[in-house]
């Protein structure tokens, strides 16, 4: 159990942006380095030696004493990385990395999503996170940057999660959790190995009426991967995963004024309307690898998912919206290590296919009730995407990465309802996505790194919507494409204790995809382009073990977006700052384990002011947030007893969760909650082998 002891410490170390894990024994020893091996780069690889910003966050920063609401408690740490909408259940995370993803309204937008190797976002670029078991999630690896080149659409950055490992013996593992708004979570989980095969199984159930006046949320999820081991050279993996979420209600934004009034409230619209949404989700995924030797690998997906939606929004006309989801593909990618003029190299290639079938519906509706029937339509979309990676060692310090793809992907929309005519239509994109770059081994100490990788993103079938309210694609919205520029190092001193990382990028955008409402449509948003964007960054790491016991960690991100060349009905907005998106954003978290097993982390987050809308007329203020759990684990012979408690919004910040950009009539806010507390208690057994 030592080492379950060490996790605190160790998650802590990996908390910022991929910097190597500087682990520290109970006995009181310095820090000592270990490599950090991930596959969020579709190769097993150490984070030192990506040519890229990369982030790896460990299991205990995602589990340990958390709520386990959303993954922004855990992401929150990442230096590029700016999430909100963790408590409207409704509308889904938004995530931004390098601000892309800062448009989402409803799920997750520019950034792929990939859990235990299958997608976790369609072909038409729409991420969901609202199904992921976080009780079970052991790790997650955060790629900053564009990498189509490997993953193409909605590329501007990827998150990988992948389920915790199993221990070789047995194990059941009991969680309840309750606190303020009514907050109830329930969880059980069991695994271990028998033979070739290794398994894990998690439950969880959730309950939380929320801060704010009609935010309720109800969901039930499982979670299991069974991995099996036929020999050294192959492992073949399932995942399993069924989530059910029958009321999650949507409380709107608010005007300033609102907020000023009752923080707390509902949009009366909402209410009126029973805004809001109920899914069934299940999903089913197969992973397999193959190794030839030392010098080949062969490694194949396949995976179905089907999902029922129904969703309630703030108006009568086409205000009720269902569909049936059926979203499925497969890839397979072949690697091999051999040398070029006697220079190591790897070479990867492959090929994804994916395809998404949407049976969509709109009715009329009444104060709640479903009415007529407004919308009837079928939506397909099929994107096949081929790529090639290649790794050459130039010399011992000197590595060069090129890399390119190509995709195809298809959108193609039957109208059944003929009675406002027949808008059946097809939109078909095809990019190609290189990216170079080059890691420099300066010292046993220092990596430094440049690259120049490319990202392109095509609008939803949602966001294809035609703003006149009919039926098919808006024909005039195109995707948008960019060119990321980085130089970035990654380092740590010599003892150990010091690890630090610094990134600077620039990116060139094009054809932005930018959000907005109608006054006859309140709470739909539709899309336009943006002629050009860019975006300046600088994003900066630093871990520190300043004593045995204890650990410190920051991130600085600094972001300057703005629109380039972007006009409007009209008016122009050049010049001014990207919408949703703070100038400044800082993380630090302060932790201590002591060797009984008592431990307790800080944190604080600083974010700076942002704008709501285009014009740059609504200034949202900045906040700084900070946080506190705690909690003991004791062992009991095969016995573990853990309780726990938490403290969000310690000094009691009054802020925004949410900033719905561009939205009608200035209701662009959705406060957070007001200081609230947690507790909770895990019960573990665990059996001999």
């Amino acid at each position: 159990m030592a080492n379950r002891n060490q996790y605190l410490s160790i998650s802590l170390g990996l908390a910022l942006a991929g910097l190597p894990c500087l682990g520290h024994t109970q006995g009181g020893g310095k820090g000592v380095t270990e490599e950090i091996i991930i596959e969020a780069t579709r190769v097993e690889k150490a984070v030192t030696e990506i040519p890229a910003g990369v982030s790896v966050v460990g299991q205990d920063d995602i589990q340990l004493a958390r709520q386990q609401l959303g993954l922004n408690e855990a992401l929150v740490r990442v230096p590029g990385l700016f999430s909100q909408n963790g408590y409207n259940f409704a509308q889904d995370l938004r995530v931004a990395i390098r601000g892309f993803g800062a448009r989402g309204n409803f799920g997750i937008r520019g950034v792929k999503i990939i859990i235990d190797g299958i997608p976790g976002t369609l072909p038409d670029g729409q991420g969901q996170v609202d199904s992921i078991d976080i009780g079970s999630a052991g790790e997650i690896n955060v790629i900053r940057g564009a990498v189509s080149s490997l993953y193409g659409n909605a590329s501007g950055g990827v998150i990988n999660i992948n389920t915790e490992d199993t221990p070789d013996d047995p194990y059941v593992d009991g969680r309840v959790a309750f606190g303020d708004y009514d907050y109830r979570k329930y969880q059980l989980k069991a695994g271990g190995r028998a033979e070739l095969l290794d398994y894990l199984l998690s439950g969880s159930y959730l309950e939380l009426d929320g801060y704010r006046d009609h935010s309720r949320v109800e969901n039930k999820n499982f979670n299991s991967r069974f991995r099996f081991n036929p020999d050294d050279s192959s492992e073949l993996a399932f995942i399993v995963n069924a989530f059910d979420s029958p009321i999650a209600q949507d409380p709107g934004g608010l005007t300033a004024a609102e907020v000023a009034q009752d923080r707390s409230q509902a949009r009366n619209r909402n209410v009126q309307f029973d805004a809001g949404e109920a899914l069934d989700q299940q999903k089913l995924g197969a992973t397999y690898r193959k190794d030839f030797g030392s010098a080949h690998r062969l490694i194949a997906r396949g995976y179905g998912l089907w999902r029922d939606f129904e969703n309630k929004l703030p108006f009568v006309d086409g205000g009720a919206v269902a569909f049936d989801r059926t979203f499925f593909g497969g890839g397979v990618q072949y690697i091999n290590n051999g040398s070029v003029a006697a220079m190591p190299n790897r070479l990867t290639v492959g090929v994804d296919l994916d395809k998404q079938d949407d049976d969509r519906l709109r009715f009329d509706n009444n104060n709640g009730v479903i009415g007529a029937l407004t919308f009837d339509q079928s939506e397909e979309v099929r994107s096949v995407g081929v790529f090639v990676q290649d790794e050459l060692s130039l010399s011992d310090q000197v590595e060069l990465t090129l890399g390119a793809r190509y995709d195809e992907i298809e959108f193609d929309v039957t109208d059944r309802f003929l009675g406002d005519g027949d808008d059946s239509g097809s939109r078909k994109f095809d990019e190609v996505s290189p990216m170079v770059g080059l890691l420099w081994r300066a010292t046993e100490l220092l990596n430094i790194y440049g690259n120049v990788s490319t990202a392109f993103e095509t609008p939803t079938t949602t966001e294809l919507a035609s703003p006149t309210g009919g039926g098919g694609f808006n024909a005039n919205l195109e995707p948008q494409t960019a060119t990321n520029y980085e130089l970035g190092l990654k380092g740590r001193t010599a003892s150990g204790v010091v690890a630090y990382e610094l990134a600077l990028f620039h990116i060139e955008t094009k054809d932005e995809l930018i959000p907005f409402e109608l006054a006859q449509f309140p709470g739909r948003t539709f899309f336009e382009n943006a002629g050009e964007t860019t975006r300046d960054g600088i994003e900066a790491g630093l871990v520190v073990i300043p004593a045995p016991g204890w650990r410190a960690s920051a991130s600085y991100t600094y972001s300057d977006f703005v629109f380039e060349n972007f006009i409007s009905d009209g008016d122009s907005f050049d010049g001014n700052r990207l919408p949703g998106l703070p100038r400044q954003l800082f993380f630090a978290d302060l932790g201590y384990e002591h060797g009984s097993g008592l431990y307790a982390i800080g944190d604080l987050l600083y974010a700076g002011k942002l704008f709501a809308d285009n014009a740059n007329d609504a200034e949202v203020d900045s906040y700084t947030v900070a946080n506190l759990r705690a909690g003991w684990r004791k062992r009991f012979g095969a016995w573990e007893v853990h309780p726990f408690l938490g403290v969000n919004n310690v000094f009691d910040e009054e802020y925004n969760d949410n900033i719905r950009i561009n939205a009608f009539g200035g209701r662009y806010f959705e406060p957070a909650p007001e200081r609230n507390f947690f507790a909770g208690l895990t019960v573990r057994k665990d059996f001999s082998g």
